[in-house]
């Protein structure tokens, strides 16, 4: 299990009403990425370097 009671949530400035994306980038080495509206549910966990990927590849207009 992770612990991520240390981890400090933000919303993406990408979210519109309805659709909160929370990202926690401040754990080392991973980042965590849930819904808002169910902070009690699942959470997606990525390396650093994924997310990089991911980052870009949005940036970039790669299609997913």
């Amino acid at each position: 299990m992770n612990d991520l009671t240390n981890a400090r949530w933000r919303k993406s400035s990408r979210s519109g009403e309805g659709e909160c994306v929370e990202v926690a980038d401040n754990l080392a080495r991973v980042v965590w990425v849930r819904d808002s509206k169910d902070v009690a549910g699942p959470v997606l966990r990525f390396d650093a370097c994924q997310w990089r990927s991911f980052v870009n590849g949005v940036k970039g207009g790669t299609p997913s």
